[in-house]
């Protein structure tokens, strides 16, 4: 899994090799200064050398001032080494994301991926940051504090080969039984993450239905699982302190007394009791310390492998191997196509679809709630891909375009209108980054946004809050709709992207697109018979099969489902009176 993330620390190699070096110097200088204190205890003291306890003590400080500031080299490398690696990381990963098709998003949940590019790749970066410094300072001083012990004492060392064992067992059990549990925790916080959203996304709709204390009795649930979860790997990590402390304590309390006991025999030194005293308790401390970077990196461990699967996750729709650069017109056809979202279900969302479009014509395409309207306009721009069959525009198969290519042809305005934070300008200039003020207002014009715009606050500099909730429906749809024809794309979809503006507005904007996009084969999915009783093309759709096509007139006489839709309509308006 480490060999996995390694390619995104090469950019900061150089600072993750510097924090091992001076956590490796540190840990060397530290385990000298018990050395030079025996010395000072067994010679200089002893002896009554005023001089020669000054001199060494003179080189212990010195020695400490060193550990120290080699100790914040690798504190400060180790972070800049963390970070960057996180930032990389965070980087790959949101790259990786644009690449996904609707079906990889829907696969992961958008709650869990933004959960995995902030809480998942956090955990990695504070492990890294702690962990590339302790992991080398704790076994080095472990392995080379013991080897000075035995060094000093053999006898003595026996202690070890006690508690170290009990150490080792007790980590070992702590972290197979915890890791399991972080790795739920993180789904746990998914799962909030999907309740927040919703009900910010919904705010209106939970308000409107008086539905706030039903929303909190599902948040409440998902953190009291969230909880449960965080008490049962966190309630196992912390039995790691107490365990430690009493070993450690345990140990060192035997080093004095057995220690004392040779010290009085004449077997041992008194300096050489007070090293081994100090290198047992490094010895132990740095037991402590790899405890507690394993802990950490258990956890980390279970973020990263999600993070992984997100970075391993192969694309649903890909560039082909060769792929055509242009799309020379507007013409479409539906060849035979077959459509399901998910490749398991045996039923179809769309089946036997045949349908042949010419460039420049208007199509509407009319139906029932859950017809496949939408899912039908969807494989144009090849969001989806079908099933079974062959989606055409400008006679060459969807499949065998360059992605940017086509779906820079194909604007869509989806039933769910999205803008963005920033300006009404910076909105309409996702349509052409190029665009300039005249042909801002030829499209704002088109798509009536002229008729408001004037009134807003800082006009198309008015800045928008996040997803346009300062404007009306009805304005955020022209908008929606003037940044697709600054696209300037052969091909238009308006998905019921009218469907908040009266049907005068609605006829102008019908008016204008027959007026100013002549070559621009325009889909209208709508409700409204308005909408699309002028259309070249009307698709009557009936559960995911085209049930009549047409004109208006040619249907009011041949299909039944668009009589019916065109007479409720009708009468609910009042014409019939």
């Amino acid at each position: 899994m480490l060999k996995k993330l390694y390619p995104y620390l090469k950019k900061y190699k150089k600072e993750a090799c510097f924090a091992i070096l001076c956590a490796a110097f540190e840990a060397v200088f530290e385990l000298i200064i018990p050395l030079v204190m025996a010395k000072i205890v067994d010679v200089g003291i002893s002896n009554k050398d005023i001089a020669y306890t000054i001199k060494l003590g003179i080189l212990m400080v010195v020695m400490a001032l060193i550990s120290l500031s080699l100790g914040l080299g690798a504190a400060r490398f180790a972070a800049i080494s963390g970070q960057g690696l996180g930032a990389e990381i965070r980087e790959a990963e949101y790259k990786k994301i644009q690449t996904f098709s609707f079906k990889n998003i829907e696969h992961f949940s958008t709650a869990s991926l933004i959960t995995r590019l902030t809480t998942d790749i956090t955990a990695i970066q504070n492990a890294f940051t702690i962990g590339v410094k302790l992991l080398v300072r704790g076994p080095m001083m472990l392995i080379c504090a013991f080897t000075l012990s035995v060094f000093i004492s053999p006898k003595l060392s026996l202690i070890f080969l006690v508690s170290m064992p009990v150490l080792v067992i007790a980590i070992y059990t702590i972290i197979r039984n915890a890791t399991p549990k972080f790795k739920s925790m993180q789904g746990k916080i998914d799962n909030i993450n999907t309740v927040v959203q919703e009900n910010l996304i919904g705010v209106r709709v939970v308000k409107s239905f008086v539905r706030a204390n039903k929303e909190k009795e599902k948040f409440d649930k998902r953190n009291d699982d969230l909880l449960a979860m965080s008490e049962g790997a966190f309630g196992l990590v912390v039995l790691n302190m107490p365990i430690m402390q009493a070993v450690v304590f345990a140990s060192l309390i035997a080093i004095l007394w057995f220690g004392g006991n040779m010290v009085h025999e004449g077997t041992l030194a008194v300096g050489e009791l007070t090293s081994f005293f100090t290198y047992s308790f490094q010895i132990l401390m740095s037991l402590m310390m790899i405890s507690m970077v394993l802990m950490m990196v258990s956890r980390s461990f279970a973020s990263a492998e999600r993070i992984i699967k997100v970075l391993e996750e192969e694309p649903d729709i890909v560039d082909p191997a060769n792929p055509v650069m242009e799309v020379k017109n507007g013409d479409i056809e539906f060849k035979n196509v077959d459509f399901k979202y998910d490749h398991d279900s045996e039923e179809l969302n769309l089946s036997s679809i045949d349908i042949k479009i010419k460039s420049g014509q208007t199509v509407g395409i009319i139906g029932g709630t859950g017809s496949a309207k939408t899912s039908l306009v969807q494989l144009i721009p090849r969001l989806y891909d079908v099933t079974q069959g062959e989606v055409l525009v400008g006679d060459v198969n969807v499949k065998d375009y360059h992605l940017e290519t086509l779906r820079n042809e194909v604007a869509m305005v989806l039933q769910k209108n999205t803008l963005f934070s920033g300006t009404i300008r910076e909105n309409l200039k996702w349509g052409n980054e190029n665009t300039t003020q005249e042909q801002i207002e030829a499209a704002c014009k088109a798509a009536c946004v002229d008729e408001f715009i004037d009134r807003l606050p800082g006009g198309y500099d008015m800045v928008l809050d996040q997803g346009g909730v300062n404007v009306s429906g009805g304005q955020k749809q022209r908008l929606c709709i003037a940044r697709a024809i600054l696209k300037q794309p052969k091909i238009l979809i308006l998905d019921d992207s009218t469907s908040a503006v009266d049907t005068a507005t609605d006829a102008k904007i019908r008016k204008a697109f027959a007026e100013d996009l002549g070559d621009t084969t325009k889909i209208i999915i709508a409700q409204r018979v308005i909408s699309v009783c002028d259309a070249d093309l009307i698709i009557v759709m009936d559960d995911g099969k085209v049930s009549a096509m047409g004109t208006h007139d040619e249907l009011m006489k041949t299909s039944e489902i668009y009589q019916d839709v065109y007479n409720s309509q009708q009468k609910g308006a009042g014409f019939d009176e």
